[in-house]
């Protein structure tokens, strides 16, 4: 069965301020996992009480702080948030990380391109920050997450912007504990179809979250074809989690509602696929 991961920074939010008592109502929701963003603004023990109470697991947070390492400059402060990040996530017993190339668009200030650094060579920091880091995360059984994000309309000038380009630099660094977090929400944005987009590569793709288009809302609520999107991930060989990020419309009850209904039928990553 498919599995599902609350992301506690969208779902619940007029219904809870705190991320906690989000957690709670995301069992209650009969939920599976829950991921955030963030970890250095959160009330730990509190987060660490309510997985506890709950028996839910974490997936994943945000690897901090969010270096840049389209920069080589960069490369030393991500190792070392590394470092940090997968200590809380042994003590939180989280799976993975996510991490972002590219500090523009991401609650940073907008900040001009990096014109002194062509495209191949901030290719290839992300790629050696990436090697840098994964012995860390395969020490600790933890999951280094890279997420492309759009350009269009939410990350203007982010520089990874394109699924394609993500599972190439994947690829390239070649570790077990670096994977793709592949946002269909994000991908439809660019234009991308999730068969072209991923091919027969889902075997790189460690997490994936889902929103409709236009306006990331639940899914049903725009224009994603989902059963398309939902049997394209399974047939790319996808069968982990779906992280629900989204921003509901009314109440997440009744938005979680709408996309259990729409993804009945597909093929969910998790079935069975084929013969």
């Amino acid at each position: 069965m498919t599995q599902f991961s609350a992301c506690v920074e969208a779902l619940f939010t007029r219904e809870h301020a705190a991320i906690a008592d989000r957690i709670r109502a995301s069992a209650a929701a009969k939920l599976d996992a829950v991921e955030f963003w963030s970890w250095r603004d959160k009330d730990l023990d509190a987060v660490e009480r309510a997985l506890a109470d709950t028996g839910l697991r974490l997936t994943l947070f945000s690897s901090e702080p969010r270096s840049p390492i389209v920069d080589p400059a960069a490369r030393g402060e991500f190792v070392e948030g590394v470092r940090d990040s997968v200590r809380i996530a042994k003590r939180l017993k989280a799976s993975a990380l996510c991490v972002l190339v590219d500090d523009r668009g991401v609650g940073a200030p907008t900040a001009e391109p990096r014109a002194h650094l062509s495209r191949r060579a901030q290719r290839a920091a992300i790629v050696a920050a990436l090697r840098e880091a994964a012995p860390i995360a395969t020490d600790s059984g933890v999951t280094l997450l890279v997420e492309p994000l759009n350009s269009k309309l939410d990350h203007k000038g982010y520089f990874l912007d394109r699924t394609a380009d993500g599972l190439d630099i994947v690829e390239e660094v070649d570790s077990l504990a670096v994977r793709l977090l592949y946002d269909l929400y994000h991908s439809a944005m660019m234009g991308e179809e999730p068969g072209g987009a991923l091919g027969a590569r889902g075997r790189l793709v460690g997490h994936v979250h889902v929103a409709d288009m236009p306006g990331r809302h639940e899914p049903g609520s725009g224009d994603i074809d989902w059963a398309s999107a939902l049997a394209a991930l399974a047939l790319a060989g996808y069968r982990g989690p779906i992280g629900v990020e989204f921003w509901p419309r009314g109440s997440t009850l009744d938005a979680l509602a709408l996309m259990r209904r729409t993804f009945e039928g597909p093929a969910l990553p998790g079935s069975a696929v084929g013969p």
